[in-house]
Order: structure tokens, then C-alpha cells, then sequence
């Protein structure tokens, strides 16, 4: 009688952790990198130069519905500068990719990786993430608006503090009207 007490016992508990762990879905959302798009705005003291940078990957992690991570690989040679045209924009493009910058052949890529995703409203979430660029890796928050197959956000990185110091007013003196602001802007939208 004891055995059988146990017997059901046990069978009970395999049968609600198989419930539990079934109920909940886990889905990975895998990001259409061709129709997703991250453009980025830098400012200096002079006027500023927008461009944009490629998604190799990416993905969301998703549970019942709710956002819970995401991986997302930037590849760092795909910079391109917008605003200019000819000889000045692939001047800009070789000096962004170059060490004074990006170092893009030593470092290809920049990783963002979701740690945390709270709902604040219907279609946001305030996100917390880690972002590496050169080796370095800083959290970085935003929020996200979500919808059904697609995802926005707006967010600013401030480069100083992966490294990136050419013209910064934080690492050098007396730079005047050649400061380039550390802070620079990104736009993100992402199709999945």
C-alpha cells in the first residue's frame, strides 16, 4: 500500500512538471535581416553624419507571448555614411572602420544581448542589455515597441566608454571645433 501511495505520488509529480514546463512556450524569433535596418546619427561641434550598419543575426526570445531576450550581431565593416557622397563618404567609411574608431578589421563585430524585458504597456518594454563593441562590453537600457513582426526602438550609445575616443572631448584636450560628440544615436527597426 505504501509503494502504491509512492508510486502515485511520483507519477503525480512527473505529470505536473510535464504540464508545467509544456504550458509554457518558448519561441526564438529569428530576425529578416535584409528588411530590418539600423541607421546611426554621430554629432560633432560642426554638424553631424548619419549612416548605416548591417545585422548579420538576430533573434527575440519570446515566452507565452511576452518578451523575455534576444541576441543581435552587428558586422562592423557594413558602415556606411549616408549624408556624403563620393571621395568624402568613403573617406568618412575607411576612417570610421579604421582604429580611430571601430578597428573593424580586428574587431567585425558588435553584439547587443538582451538580459532583461519588462512590459510597461501594451506594445513596450523597457529593455536592458549588454552591448560589446571593441571587446568592451556596457549595459545599455532602452525601450522597444513591439508589434506582431516587428520591433522599433531608438537608443544612445556613448562610444567613450567602448573605446572609441578619436575626437573626443573625454579623452583629449583642446580639440575646439574638431570635438565629435561622445554620445551617438542609433534607429533600429527589425522585421522578423
Amino acid at each position: 500500500m505504501k509503494k502504491n501511495v509512492l508510486k502515485i505520488a511520483l507519477a503525480s509529480v512527473i505529470v505536473l512538471t510535464t504540464v508545467a514546463f509544456t504550458a509554457n512556450s518558448l519561441e526564438k524569433k529569428e530576425i529578416n535581416v535584409k528588411d530590418s535596418e539600423v541607421s546611426w546619427r554621430g554629432e560633432k561641434v560642426t554638424g553631424f553624419h548619419t549612416g548605416t550598419v548591417e545585422l548579420n543575426k538576430g533573434h527575440f526570445i519570446v515566452e507565452d507571448g511576452e518578451l523575455k531576450g534576444g541576441e543581435f550581431v552587428m558586422d562592423m565593416s557594413s558602415i556606411k555614411v549616408t549624408d556624403l557622397e563620393g571621395e568624402n563618404k568613403a573617406k568618412l567609411e575607411g576612417h570610421l572602420k579604421s582604429d580611430d574608431f571601430f578597428g573593424v578589421e580586428t574587431y567585425p563585430q558588435a553584439k547587443l544581448v538582451i538580459t532583461s524585458a519588462a512590459k510597461k504597456n501594451d506594445g513596450t518594454y523597457g529593455v536592458v542589455a549588454d552591448l560589446t563593441i571593441k571587446e568592451d562590453t556596457h549595459p545599455v537600457t532602452f525601450d522597444l515597441e513591439w508589434n506582431e513582426n516587428s520591433a522599433s526602438t531608438a537608443l544612445t550609445i556613448d562610444r567613450s566608454k567602448f573605446n572609441v575616443r578619436y575626437g573626443s572631448g573625454s579623452f583629449f584636450d583642446d580639440l575646439g571645433d574638431k570635438t565629435i560628440y561622445d554620445n551617438f544615436e542609433l534607429e533600429v527597426d527589425l522585421k522578423f
